[in-house]
Order: structure tokens, then C-alpha cells, then sequence
């Protein structure tokens, strides 16, 4: 047998050292440095063979229930993560302050606690425990199995680990995190990644499940949760309109599942609710149809949206009209506002423009283009298009209408909502819509000769006869 010797390297940058000490001194990591038995014989010249401490087993005898998502307790979040979180996984929920990241997982340490007999740990280094305390019982999340730590120091944080030996900890936030034994200013790049890189080997080591908080500014700072993707498994955007109750966790990253879901939530006073029919806010229900207003599907991630889009045009004097637009890409309502004047023949040169989407929602893909067109078509002719219509497709410079993806998802969502007619781009691929009639429409005018809209004039010039 080849001869070994014991040396000692980091785990976290390979740096070896001839004695055991508390600190690398390459990387600065602490507690990384371990003692590894090393192979007298080299491999290749200047590299030194390894003896692993775990042998190598075949794929098919590893045991695949080590992964297996567990329920959080909140559908819309398990939407996201897969299924639920993974023992021994880091998720990190990022979003900017106050849009309710706190209650969220407040709300999911409850469930957690409540659902199985397992504790589950909250960390909170921003509020004190009476101000958790007060929220949990506004929010009712309030439970015996769910202990509290006000907390920034790492170590004590992981004192209360080893005497807590909760199954889930939750950690507000990694910004607020201090490791002693680092230097470098709470919030700073060198603190937030080595408190980071610090839990996420406690995740691995015990099997405990750790949800972060992480802060971002709108400008992507260097301190925010885009440095630290690297290090932990899922990364969670939660976003939400201050002026609206309205939120959204959206998947940018997970080893465990699609990145692609998007779960929907409400803000209330009394904590945060699951929204497992979004669609249905953003419509305005009404008992009769109203000119300026067009309904299409939108795809959030894997998850179809139907939307309202409303248009109103005004008759004005000034120059240059006014063109505004809410929930909309600017540039994009221009571009339809162009083609619908060359190649729609609807003029539009003396009227004001207002383009809005209903109930708080951003629309910017190119599948609510038709929808666009036909919504202010329709106020600037004031007639209404016909009930149960939904519209969809791209509309091109010269007033084609192009393909979307996901028309059958799409299509599906909006008969199960009752729309009964469907207007389509041409050659899209056939699918199962059950009694919904289907009109494919080859461009812009073709569209607005279905919806019966009629066609404005350009005004004649008025010449004076003195």
C-alpha cells in the first residue's frame, strides 16, 4: 500500500497548511481547515493524490429519498421551489424592504411547526422578538414549536442551532448577519458571503433546512443576493407594487426543480394568502361591454395570466399629443400606435392615448400587441368588441400578426374562465379548446374587420375661400 501522511486544507479554497489552525490564511474562511490524509505518491508532477474520506459509490446506490422536497404549508411556495424545500438545501428569498418577505416565512416556520412535530428556528437580527412576536399575532402564526432568537451574531446563532435542533431555520436577514472571527463591515461583500457560506455548510453537515432574507436595491448593489447565487441552491424574487396587495415569488435559480414557476399571493393585515386563481384579478367584471377594453393571456413563467387591457383616447388641441401608459413597455404601445396608423388606417394624430392593464399587472410580451391595437381601436370608434373574446398575438411593423408560444396553455386558461372566442395568429399549432371558437387573423386589419371596428378617416383640410 502506498504511504500517507496527514495534512491540513481548506474546504474552501484547497489551501493547505502544515498545522491545524482556525483560520485560512489564504481565503480567510473560518472553520474550514481540516485534517486530510494525503497520498506519498503523486499522480502528475506537482500534484499531490487526495485519499478521499468518503469512497465513490455507483449512481444507482444512492438513495434518492435524501432530496425529497417536504411541504412548507403554502401551496404557492412549494409551486416555486418544486414541491417544497429539500432537507439540507438553501433557499434565499430576495425582494426590497417592506414588500413582506418577513411574514412570508413567518407564516411558513408556523405551517411548518403546525404540520408535522418538528421545531423550526427564526432568526431575526432587524426586529426584536417582541416586534415578531406582535406580527405573529396579527398574522396568527403563533405556535410552541416555533422558537425565536433576536440574534446578529453567527456563533450564538449556531448555539441556538445545536440547542434548538430545529429542522427548518429561518435567518432575517443575511444582510444583518455578523461572523465575528471576518473582517469586514456588517452588509459588506466579505460578512454577507462568509455568514452565507457559514449556514450553508450547516445546511449539509445536518440536514437542516435553511431559508435566508436577503435585501436588494434597485441598482443590484454588490452586497445584495446576486453574490451570493453561486452559493446556495434556490434563489427566490419576491416582488409586489407597494400601491397594491398584490405579490409575486418568481424561481431565478433551483437545483431541485423548474426555475420558471411563479407563485401569487395576497397582502393583507392579517398576514399573507396563498392566490391559487390569479387570473381573475386581473379582469374587471362587469355585467356589460364597454369600448376601449380587450382581454388577452399572458405567460408568467409556466403559469398562464388572463389580463385586461384598456385604451382611451381623447380628442386634443396641443401639438404633441399625450401618450401615457401604465403596466405597459412604453416603447412597445408607441410601435403599436405607429403601425395601427399606417397600416390599421386609424388615425390617431389629434387624440390623447391612455393604455393601462387592470389590477396592478406589468404586460410587456409581445402577445398583448393585438390586444393593444384593438383595445384603443375600439375607444377611438366606441364600440365595444364583442363579450367573450380573448386576444392574442405579436403585431409587426408591417402589420402582420406573428406566433406565440404556449397557445394551447394559453387557450385552456381562458375557456376555463368562459371566453368562447379566441382571435389567433395564422399557422398556429392545433389544439384541444373544446366548444371556444377559433378566428385566425393575418394582420391588423383583417383583426379589426372581424371586431367590426370601423375605420377612421384622415381629416380634409379645410381651405378658406375669401
Amino acid at each position: 500500500m502506498a504511504k500517507t501522511k496527514a495534512v491540513f486544507r481548506c474546504s474552501a479554497c484547497t489551501h493547505e497548511v502544515s498545522k491545524w489552525v482556525g483560520k485560512c490564511p489564504d481565503c480567510g474562511a473560518w472553520g474550514t481547515v481540516n485534517e486530510v490524509a494525503v497520498s506519498a505518491s503523486t499522480a502528475a508532477p506537482g500534484r499531490r493524490a487526495m485519499l478521499p474520506s468518503t469512497a465513490a459509490a455507483p449512481l444507482s446506490q444512492i438513495d434518492a429519498k435524501v432530496t425529497q422536497a417536504r411541504s412548507t404549508g403554502v401551496s404557492e411556495l412549494d409551486r416555486v421551489l418544486g414541491g417544497g424545500v429539500v432537507p439540507g438545501s438553501v433557499v434565499l428569498l430576495s425582494g426590497e424592504p417592506g414588500v413582506g418577505k418577513s411574514t412570508l416565512l413567518l407564516e411558513v416556520a408556523f405551517r411548518w411547526a403546525a404540520a408535522r412535530e418538528e421545531t423550526a428556528l427564526y432568526v431575526t437580527a432587524e426586529e426584536s422578538a417582541g416586534q415578531v412576536r406582535l406580527r405573529a399575532d396579527r398574522t396568527g402564526a403563533v405556535h410552541d414549536r416555533v422558537y425565536l432568537a433576536a440574534e446578529s451574531d453567527l456563533s450564538i446563532v449556531l448555539g441556538h442551532v445545536e440547542q434548538v435542533r430545529p429542522s427548518l431555520l429561518v435567518v432575517d436577514s443575511v444582510q444583518t448577519m455578523l461572523a465575528p472571527e471576518v473582517d469586514g463591515v456588517i452588509g459588506g461583500v466579505t460578512q454577507v458571503r462568509a455568514v452565507t457560506a457559514a449556514l450553508t455548510s450547516l445546511a449539509k453537515a445536518t440536514g437542516i433546512a435553511v431559508l435566508l432574507v436577503g435585501h436588494v436595491t434597485k441598482d443590484g448593489n454588490v452586497a445584495g443576493p446576486r453574490t451570493l447565487e453561486h452559493l446556495v441552491d434556490v434563489v427566490l424574487q419576491f416582488e409586489g407594487d407597494k400601491n397594491s396587495s398584490l405579490r409575486m415569488v418568481r424561481g431565478i435559480k433551483n437545483r431541485f426543480g423548474s426555475a420558471d414557476e411563479v407563485g401569487c399571493f395576497e397582502l393583507h393585515d392579517d398576514g399573507i394568502a396563498c392566490v391559487d386563481d390569479p387570473s381573475g384579478l386581473f379582469l374587471h367584471h362587469r355585467t356589460d361591454t364597454v369600448s376601449g377594453t380587450a382581454v388577452t393571456v399572458a405567460m408568467d413563467g409556466k403559469r398562464p395570466l388572463v389580463a385586461e387591457v384598456q385604451g382611451l383616447t381623447v380628442k386634443t388641441e396641443i401639438p404633441q399629443p399625450r401618450r401615457a401608459v401604465s403596466g405597459l413597455d412604453y416603447n412597445r404601445v408607441a410601435m403599436v400606435l405607429a403601425v395601427l396608423q399606417s397600416r390599421g388606417r386609424v388615425f390617431l394624430g389629434k387624440h390623447d392615448v391612455y393604455a393601462a392593464t387592470v389590477g396592478g399587472m406589468r404586460l410587456l410580451e409581445p402577445t398583448a400587441d393585438l390586444a393593444i391595437a384593438l383595445a384603443i381601436a375600439s375607444a377611438e370608434a366606441d364600440i365595444a368588441l364583442p363579450a367573450g373574446w380573448v386576444i392574442l398575438g405579436e403585431v409587426g411593423l408591417a402589420g402582420e400578426v406573428r406566433k406565440v408560444t404556449g397557445l394551447g396553455r394559453r387557450l385552456a386558461e381562458a375557456e376555463r374562465l368562459g371566453f368562447t372566442t379566441a382571435l389567433v395568429p395564422p399557422g398556429s399549432e392545433k389544439t384541444k379548446t373544446g366548444t371556444m371558437r377559433i378566428h385566425e387573423v393575418g394582420d391588423l386589419r383583417s383583426a379589426l374587420r372581424l371586431a367590426e371596428l370601423r375605420k377612421s378617416r384622415a381629416p380634409r383640410e379645410v381651405i378658406a375661400v375669401e
